[in-house]
């Protein structure tokens, strides 16, 4: 699946679960602006450094009126463990549906590592501006420094 959507564009509405078993869905923060960080997997190197950016970024965030939303296929229960591992201060969401919101926007897609193929998250963010449309987009994000360069461009929107 490729990419279908991009900047201007309104992002998809599709609920998402929370580690308390509630949902979450796009919607939710319009009139605020929102980052969306989509991430492979929890407890991985890679991802528990994104997370933790975003967490120690978070003041900065809200102070901006910016809300984040750390989003992966992992089960709400391991959010939780992920979260209380690591003291994580970011809210995450659960995107495990098939046809969910990862799948939407075509970054769950497949991948090939070592000879191996598989389905994977590819690591992507998302600003999405006050009225629910997406103002920037960063592909294949590359960890170290992202947090700080999203929160530069969120507060420049």
């Amino acid at each position: 699946m490729s990419v279908s959507y991009g900047v201007g564009d309104a992002m998809p509405d599709i609920a998402l679960e929370t580690p308390d078993g509630g949902d979450v869905k796009i919607s939710d923060f319009k009139g605020g602006k929102l980052v969306v960080f989509f991430y492979p997997k929890d407890n991985t190197p890679g991802c528990t450094m994104e997370a933790k950016d975003f967490t120690a970024l978070k003041g900065e965030f809200d102070e901006a009126g910016i809300a984040l939303l750390g989003v992966s296929k992992d089960s709400p229960r391991k959010h939780q463990n992920f979260i209380a591992k690591h003291e994580l201060a970011t809210p995450l969401a659960t995107d495990a549906e098939e046809g969910g919101l990862s799948d939407a926007l075509g970054i769950w897609t497949e991948k090939k590592n070592y000879g191996r193929t598989y389905m994977g998250m590819v690591r992507t963010t998302y600003l999405v501006n006050s009225d629910g449309r997406i103002a920037q987009i960063w592909n294949k994000v590359r960890v170290k420094g992202h947090a700080e360069e999203v929160l530069k461009a969120a507060q420049a929107l």
